[in-house]
């Protein structure tokens, strides 16, 4: 943390929840992941109907995407974009007011039957409008042109919310367009992002430890992994089949392989918070690996691929951010107990039960049921343990 937002900090006198981004976001993310899937369930269950003029499966996709992805991203790069630039956080009433705009497009999306999807698209898109202002306004006061490319990606999840939107107005069929946009969007930000920290946590923890070896430095390999990635991204958005897309993906999983592999994640494996940074990374690789077999295959659907990257690559790597960051920034000791390892443990078993679960067709839905058990128990506890803390109460790990 620089100086001049340290001393920010310090004068800050507001509510502890409105201090800094990560307390009210990663808050409302864990709170939406959690009970998102409980209402999906029950939908699917049909047990249970929301008003809203989307079906399960496409309410579902939205709201994994643009309600925690989103809100999961607002809290990291609000709290991390003052570190970049020097500058101080965005805080108080102007926090307070983007996270209305997040809960206002929540709302509207889930009763759009009642209030029209012009309203909803305005309501919806205004939250991902507004943060996309804010940081590239930030990255651009504090000169921090490195990190120009953060403010293209959220403006690029901008742009696929909005195709999704065009096509719920009838305007053009755009929605599964913007889905495979807005999930590698996502998958990048997570791939640049977890490119910087994972290396670097690891760093710190083994140099405490009184290891000798560190994980390499960021090198051409890296820049081949992050070019990969791009590229595969890019094939299956515009290109959702064939096998030219399915090589180019099969390279992005090699090189995000090879690179995970030099950042000595098997030398952390007594610190659970280190090692999900390496699993949640590990993620990406398969997902990619996943998605080439089954562009190349019919042995597998993209529907399992695609849970390898959200589910398990976003999640995984969504959720250790959160943990860590809490951890951090609230003072405590940056290690995980028991309850943060069971966290982990939960989120890991809903990816991999996704993935299968249209693998065995025969108790499929039983398999998706358990799998979204798993995910609701990973972000139940992680409110219950670090809500305390992001509201500035104490509470156990």
């Amino acid at each position: 943390m620089s100086n001049s937002s340290a001393s920010g900090s310090r004068r800050y006198a507001g509510p502890a929840i409105l201090e800094r981004g990560f307390r009210p976001f990663f808050l409302v993310a864990g709170l939406w992941a959690a009970l998102a899937v409980v209402l999906w369930l029950a939908m699917i269950a049909g047990v249970f109907a929301l008003p809203s003029a989307l079906g399960p499966i496409d309410w579902h996709a939205h709201e994994m995407l643009f309600g925690y992805g989103a809100a999961a991203i607002a809290g990291f790069l609000l709290t991390a974009i003052p570190n970049w630039t020097g500058r101080l956080p965005v805080r108080g009433s102007r926090l307070a007011f983007l996270v209305a705009l997040w809960a206002a497009g929540r709302l509207a999306v889930a009763a759009s039957a009642w209030i029209g999807f012009e309203a909803v698209a305005a309501v919806d898109l205004a939250f991902l409008l507004v943060l996309w202002a804010t940081i590239l306004r930030e990255i651009l006061a504090g000169r921090n042109w490195r990190n120009l490319i953060v403010a293209g990606l959220v403006g690029v999840l901008v742009v696929s919310n909005l195709l999704i939107h065009l096509e719920y107005l009838g305007l053009a069929e755009t929605a599964d367009l913007g889905y495979r946009l807005a999930i590698t969007d996502i998958l990048l930000l997570v791939t640049l992002i977890g490119g910087r920290i994972v290396p670097s946590f690891t760093r710190n923890w083994l140099a405490k430890g009184g290891e000798a070896v560190f994980p390499s430095p960021f090198g051409r390999l890296d820049r081949l992994a992050l070019a990969a990635s791009l590229a595969a991204a890019l094939c299956w958005t515009f290109l959702p089949e064939g096998g030219v897309t399915g090589v180019v993906v099969l390279f992005a999983a090699l090189a995000n392989g090879l690179r995970l592999a030099r950042w000595r994640g098997h030398k952390t494996l007594a610190e659970p918070l280190v090692w999900v940074l390496h699993l949640g990374y590990g993620w990406i690789a398969a997902g990619f690996a996943l998605l080439a077999v089954s562009l190349l295959t019919s042995a597998l659907p993209q529907t399992a691929a695609i849970h390898a990257l959200t589910a398990g690559a976003v999640g995984t790597m969504t959720l250790a951010v959160m943990t860590r960051a809490t951890l951090g920034h609230t003072g405590r000791t940056l290690t995980a107990g028991s309850w943060t390892t069971a966290i982990y443990v939960f989120v890991t078993a809903s990816g991999f039960l996704r993935v299968v679960s249209p693998l065995v067709a025969d108790v499929e839905m039983a398999v998706v049921v358990l799998a979204g058990l798993c995910w609701i128990a990973a972000f139940g506890l992680f409110v219950a343990i670090y809500g305390p803390l992001l509201l500035g109460w104490p509470a156990r790990q």
